[in-house]
């Protein structure tokens, strides 16, 4: 909602100034009294923003421990205001709020978004990296589950809707060296472009079309390299069977567009010799490996 996400930089302003300034609990309070007049008049949302912003301040010797943990190269005074403070709201919402309220995936993406917003040029990065880490510790709470405002029944495997995606193992080569364009999500794994097969549109088209708006590349497709199916949950159909279609295709080897879906971060070019030491979802290594193998013998 675009009044919570005002809301959070309001909470985000206020701690800046209560960090910068020493402020005690008093001016804190008309801190945030004055950011509200100025950056958002009229919103009614108070009570989360007080919500928040003490929930933060009270267990924030408790997040402090955590971010250090989770960033050991980075001790709590080595980090920027900006990007401390926004650490410490993410982790608050991601550890403490009510879940129902404040999905995981909402928690992190709102901080990411803030980092990008308030932060230097390498802050939303960071900020995925550190909370992206301690959701993988918490078990990834909420990756598949359903929507909380509609309970929708299990069906079984056979019955569930089936929908049709397509990606690709995009390359491209640069004199002797061989390129893979890969994606990153907000939950640390890097994985390839890949997108929904839209009505009366063949696999090749929709592979070409959906590595086009995703990362910018026009891409000639060689061949298929397999497919992979897994279960997903959907707020109105509940759990849905994704069967995705993988090709090979050949770039060139130009800048990738920083990808705008909701969630994934980054896009980038890594050599061959690289991706070993990548993160990347079990599901999707069989797909990786069997393109390294065949871009081996190019």
């Amino acid at each position: 909602m675009a009044n919570r996400h005002l809301s959070r930089t309001v909470v985000l302003q206020t701690l800046f100034e209560w960090d910068f300034n020493a402020l005690d609990e008093e001016k804190t309070r008309e801190s945030l009294e004055r950011n509200i007049k100025e950056f958002a008049p009229g919103i009614g949302d108070l009570s989360f923003m007080e919500k928040l912003l003490y929930g933060v301040l009270k267990k924030r010797k408790d997040l402090d421990k955590i971010i250090e943990k989770a960033a050991p190269d980075w001790p709590i005074d080595r980090i920027s205001l900006a990007d401390r403070n926004v650490l410490r709201i993410g982790l608050y919402e991601l550890l403490f709020a009510n879940r129902k309220e404040v999905p995981a995936k909402v928690a992190i993406n709102e901080a990411i978004e803030m980092a990008k917003a308030f932060g230097g040029e390498n802050s939303g990065k960071f900020i995925n990296g550190v909370l992206g880490s301690v959701y993988k510790e918490m078990g990834e709470p909420g990756k598949e589950e359903i929507s909380f405002r509609k309970k929708i029944p299990d069906i079984p495997y056979e019955e569930m809707p089936v929908r049709k995606l397509v990606g690709a193992v995009v390359y491209a080569k640069d004199g002797e060296d061989i390129y893979v364009a890969l994606v990153h999500d907000i939950f640390g794994h890097w994985t390839l472009s890949k997108g929904k097969l839209e009505d009366g549109e063949s696999v090749e088209e929709g592979a070409k079309r959906k590595i086009k708006e995703e990362i910018g590349l026009d891409i000639v497709i060689q061949e298929k390299i397999g497919d992979n199916e897994y279960i997903a949950s959907d707020p109105e159909e509940g759990k849905i069977r994704k069967y995705v279609s993988y090709f090979l295709a050949e770039a060139s080897y130009i800048d990738l567009v920083e990808p705008e879906t909701g969630g994934l971060d980054d896009a980038k070019w890594f050599k061959l010799t690289e991706i070993i030491d990548l993160n990347f979802y079990d599901d999707m290594l069989p797909i990786i490996t069997k393109a390294v193998n065949l871009l081996l013998k190019k």
